[in-house]
């Protein structure tokens, strides 16, 4: 990999405040003088994700993630380090020279570079041939007909891919992107008999962007009814885009989430635009696919509340089902937007303004109490086998909420509203949730044996250090007076830190001296260290520092050495029972062990105070 100067790092990593970028990120809540967040690593319900300003780091102590700021960019937008260095700098306004040139990782690190460049000049491209193509009138024309015209198209990027292939692929061979370049990107795909085929053709185009901004897929829409192809066709999954974990428009709408306290997921895009254009900025939507865990672990970073906004039909509610089961499983709360018949957000708010969608929006119930209304109008509940039947599938539905107090209390309400036992009911739960389990534990399985083939090295294990070297670690990198004391003591250190695990760190530390009062510094000092040393050393640095340092210091230090000698004088002395043991090597081992002792009683001398 190409080497940024380490003077460079620290000029990056200090003028980058990690409150700020990752407040950017996720919504932060202060606590005391840390901030906190639930980690958007790892599921959980209670924050464990620790932002400490004052060390410019983070720490998750549920999943023991943490880092500097370049660690978190480097983890959360699976960048390299290189790559995540200049995404800050970019951001901080400091030119990045490299010192030396990696052929390899430079390869690397230019694909994903020219697949995000390819996804923002196409997008450029198709924009402008909607903008100005004689061509693209019937996509300009369709805009307006659903009351949208220049300005939306210009905020959200749309364009128009043409029916004739080559107007694309002759602008690709003017920027120089090559057929293997567009099929890696997913715009098209190779044909059988060689040469390539154009994917999208005579489509409104709607970029879709990752959470954090980059263009990364397309999704077109049907503009001449054609019952072989779908109404919209996504990109498919490439390095860049994994559907499964993309939600439309999220890059607009997580600013708001954190701010209205709640995401608004709808079905298509054309409706999250019109939510968006109308002032409703929270609205989302996944790309062609129902929600997933990893949907909703995403989501969950920006809001634990969710109203669906489905349309109020069969396949509206089956979709809402699924939605439901995977949001409740992670510990969100759904509510549902009791839509009328035969109208979606576009359309409504076309016929009675954002204000009545907006009040629907607002008076939004819990998802239960939708989803029985509904049902009790839509079957014939006079009949016991219909009645037994929806009460089996709502069933299923209550299993997948983990809040038992929830859970009760849905049971009492269905089996109120139904006239069923609530016994009765409470069983068909407990069969919903062994099946649930059955079903994740094979789930689980597969999982785990897919992650194995798919991961090429094993999970970095932290380097094992030993508990007083780890505090005399965090002594060293929080308190120059400490650091000072200690290295002035390393010469009485080297033998009991080559006996103790971690003492390797420790002297590293004293060696290179990082400044304590720099965070930057000592966040690439950390950096420059292995993986394992380097979650050894992090997990030591979530301790507060004492109010005296260089007494802590010598404290830990004096026990440190004394366990030290002390295993040296216990071990002489287990060999001194050897019955074997001859006159010379006794007499040896009793003056080793004579002057162990003398050391022991004068330990508090050998450290200058």
């Amino acid at each position: 990999m190409g080497r940024i100067p380490e003077e460079t790092i620290e000029q990056v990593l200090a003028a980058t405040d990690i409150v700020d970028l990752v407040g950017s990120y996720l919504p932060l809540k202060r606590m005391g003088s840390n901030f906190k967040a639930n980690c958007p690593f790892h599921n959980e319900k209670t924050p464990s994700f620790v932002v400490n300003p004052s060390r410019q780091s983070y720490h998750c102590f549920g999943c023991g993630e943490g880092g500097s700021a370049i660690g978190f960019v480097m983890a959360y937008e699976n960048l390299p380090f290189t790559d995540a260095v200049k995404k800050l700098a970019s951001r901080t306004g400091i030119l990045i020279q490299e010192d030396v040139y990696d052929p390899e990782a430079d390869k690397r690190r230019r694909k994903r570079s020219r697949l995000l460049e390819l996804h923002n000049g196409a997008a450029r491209f198709m924009h402008e041939q909607l903008m100005k193509a004689p061509e693209a009138q019937h996509a300009r024309d369709y805009l307006k007909s659903r009351g949208y015209g220049k300005n939306m198209a210009e905020r959200w990027l749309v364009g128009w891919m043409p029916d004739r292939p080559n107007v694309f692929l002759d602008w690709a061979r003017a920027h120089k992107f090559s057929g293997r370049e567009l099929c890696d990107s997913g715009i098209a795909l190779p044909k059988d008999a060689g040469g390539i085929y154009v994917r999208f053709r005579n489509r409104l185009m709607f970029p879709i962007h990752n959470d954090y901004g980059d263009i990364i897929a397309f999704s077109g829409r049907q503009l001449v009814d054609d019952p072989n192809t779908g109404k919209y066709i996504n990109s498919p999954e490439t390095p860049l885009f994994k559907k499964s974990k993309v939600f439309f428009a999220l890059d607009k709408a997580r600013r708001s989430m954190t701010k209205d306290k709640f995401a608004l997921l709808c079905e298509g895009q054309i409706d999250v635009i019109a939510c968006h254009e109308a002032g409703i900025t929270s609205a989302i939507a996944t790309l062609g696919t129902a929600c997933t865990p990893e949907h909703a672990r995403l989501l969950k970073r920006y809001t634990s509340d969710v109203v669906l906004c489905f349309d109020a039909d069969g396949a509206g509610f089956k979709a809402a089902d699924k939605a439901f089961a995977i949001m409740s499983g992670e510990g969100m709360n759904l509510r549902m937007v009791a839509m009328p018949p035969g109208e979606d957000p576009d359309s409504l708010m076309k016929k009675e303004g954002t204000e009545g969608f907006r009040k629907l929006v607002d008076e939004s119930r819990d998802y239960f109490e939708v989803k029985l209304n509904h049902e009790m109008q839509t079957r014939d509940l006079t009949s016991v086998r219909e009645r037994a039947a929806l009460a089996n599938d709502l069933a299923t539905l209550v299993a997948h909420v983990g809040d038992k107090m929830t859970k009760d209390a849905l049971i009492n309400q269905i089996a109120t509203q139904l006239g069923i036992g609530t016994e009765e009911l409470r069983g068909g739960v407990v069969k919903a949730e062994k099946q649930k389990r059955r079903t994740q534990f094979y789930d689980t399985r597969q999982s785990a044996r897919d992650k194995q083939q798919e991961e090429t090295s094993p999970r970095t294990i932290p380097t094992e250090v030993n508990g007083s070297v780890s505090y005399l670690c965090h002594l060293a990198l929080t308190s120059q007076e400490a650091q000072d004391w200690l290295g002035e003591q390393l010469e009485s250190l080297i033998d009991p830190l080559n006996s103790l695990s971690g003492g390797s760190i420790l002297r590293h530390i004293l060696s290179r001296c990082p400044d304590p009062a720099k965070p930057a510094s000592i966040q690439i000092f950390i950096d420059s260290l292995s993986s394992e040393d380097q979650l050894a050393l992090r997990s030591s640095l979530t301790q507060e520092p004492p109010v005296n340092p260089v007494r802590a210091a010598e404290e830990t230090t004096a026990m440190l050495v004394s366990t030290h000698f002390q295993n040296k004088e216990a071990s002489i002395r287990a060999r001194l029972r050897d019955p074997d043991l001859g006159s010379e090597e006794m007499i040896a081992l009793m003056n080793q062990a004579k002057d162990l002792q003398d050391i022991l009683k004068n330990l508090q001398q050998r450290f200058i105070r």
